[in-house]
């Protein structure tokens, strides 16, 4: 072996050993028939993969069209037909509940009398379940217009912001570099020791004082870091709609508003994502010890240990996406505010519980509806992928060729429509401080669009209506950096 310059790394001199491994990889992929002929599959139908991973792109794009112009029917629909498919399936299990009880009481036997107790559990369950749905949309049927005009209002931010559009590569070309940094740093890492021959004459690197340490400061610095990148996509998405959503004048826009979104980010707000990063980092590193040590324990440990290990996963879950969700929101108000983190997050979190309602339902018709959208053009690409691969004869096996297909359908499904769903929450936050701060009357215009101003009509008219007039004061929020000004 020889060391290679500037890494100092050993690589082979003798070119018979790579010839070698070449040789053995070839032998294991002849030898394995199965793996030959997936292989196979992939290779002869790459024109097909190709195609359809396109196609899933062009779906993505379609998709978020559709959503603007035909949202109030769609989540009428799909609201409609979660309330139909409840009262089914209830229907149904009460109904081979009837039937399997008129049959046990002929065949008395242990079977019969467990199939019928479970399904009286599952009929009451789902009772309860319907019910329960259903007083919720009563509820919350008057806050569904909101999650209607925000979707439509979201539409037409992309097509005043159409690089809003490939935020999601950028945000993954640039994980993908600090990944490649990261496992470079981490095979440096495991030869910084002091070399030792051992017993079976092989050397290993035995590391000593400090440098002991330096694996939970390298993954430690991969959580955040990785973090931070995302954190700079949700704050760039923000404030890029901030912009959009505070500008009264559409054509006055920045002609990059992006850009210069990423240039008050790197200016400004950098400490600001480093802190809502590390923060969701200290309560992923405690989350990551207890799962690693529940795999080390399992099956060692009795039954009181596991339960306490797994509800303390399950806890640090749930924090990690309240954390998660209120840092996305403590972004959009340091956009609008230009305040420091922890001031953008109370000013965030005293705007989220006034408007509580308004949340979930948003929360729930919003991603639930983008959900089926994902689903959608995974379906449709899945179908597509087995109607032509059902026509190529050359190979038998056709599954990874259509699990690729099928995730790289998600993949790109996820990417759009999640930018999608950071798109409403943003515009949500500002319409809700917008509201809170703005009347309407000369001197408080509202910033709103006409579908959400529309929407707020409609409510005083029926807040009117019912008796309960008034508007909510309070003081006035310093003006956005980079809005347009009157």
């Amino acid at each position: 072996s020889a060391p290679i310059p500037f890494f100092h790394r050993c690589a082979p001199v003798n070119i018979s050993c790579y010839a070698k491994f070449a040789e053995a990889l070839i032998t294991f992929v002849s030898d394995s028939s199965v793996l030959h002929r997936l292989i196979s599959g992939v290779m002869t139908s790459k024109e097909i993969i190709m195609g359809l991973c396109l196609l899933s792109l062009v779906l993505s794009m379609i998709l978020m069209v559709i959503i603007r112009y035909i949202s109030r029917v769609l989540v009428w629909i799909l609201t409609i037909l979660v309330i139909l498919g409840s009262l089914g399936g209830t229907g149904v299990l009460w109904w081979l509940y009837a039937k399997q009880r008129i049959s046990a009481s002929a065949v008395e036997t242990q079977l019969a009398k467990d199939n019928l107790q479970a399904l009286l559990i599952y009929a009451v369950s789902a009772t309860v379940f319907t019910v329960i749905l259903f007083l919720i949309m009563l509820i919350m049927r008057k806050r569904v217009a909101l999650t209607i005009a925000l979707f439509h209002v979201a539409g037409k931010v992309f097509i005043h912001l159409p690089l809003l559009v490939f935020q999601p590569f950028w945000t993954f070309f640039v994980l993908i570099l600090f990944w490649t940094y990261w496992i470079t740093v981490l095979l440096f890492l495991g030869t910084t020791g002091s070399p030792v021959p051992n017993e079976e004459g092989f050397v290993e690197f035995r590391m000593v004082g400090p440098l002991k340490y330096m694996w939970w400061y390298h993954v430690v610095g991969l959580i955040w870091i990785s973090e931070f990148i995302l954190a700079c996509q949700q704050m760039t998405v923000a404030g890029a709609v901030v912009t959009y959503y505070f500008t009264r004048e559409k054509r006055n826009l920045p002609f990059t508003p992006i850009l210069a979104s990423v240039n008050r980010l790197v200016c400004y707000h950098l400490g600001t994502v480093a802190k809502g990063s590390f923060i969701i980092t200290l309560v992923k590193i405690p989350r990551m010890i207890l799962m690693y040590i529940h795999t080390q324990l399992k099956g060692k440990e009795n039954a009181c240990a596991r339960c306490m290990l797994k509800a303390c996963i399950c806890c640090l879950w749930c924090l990690e996406k309240c954390l998660t969700y209120l840092n996305q929101n403590a972004y959009t108000a340091t956009a609008i505010n230009s305040t420091n983190f922890c001031t953008s997050a109370k000013d965030a979190f005293v705007i989220l519980v006034e408007n509580a309602l308004r949340v979930a339902a948003i929360n729930t018709v919003g991603d639930f509806m983008l959900f089926l959208g994902k689903v959608l053009i995974v379906c449709s690409t899945g179908l597509a992928g087995i109607m032509l691969l059902n026509y190529q004869r050359d190979y038998t096996i056709w599954v990874l060729p259509l699990i690729i297909i099928c995730l790289f359908a998600f993949l790109v499904a996820h990417c759009f429509l999640s930018i999608y769903e950071m798109v409403v929450d943003v515009l949500f936050l500002c319409f809700a401080i917008d509201t809170k701060y703005n009347d309407g009357s000369p001197g408080r215009e509202f910033y709103m669009d006409k579908v959400l101003m529309e929407f707020v009509e409609n409510s005083r008219k029926s807040m009117k209506e019912a008796g309960r007039g008034g508007g909510a004061e309070g003081r006035e929020l310093k003006p956005m950096v980079g809005a347009d000004e009157e």
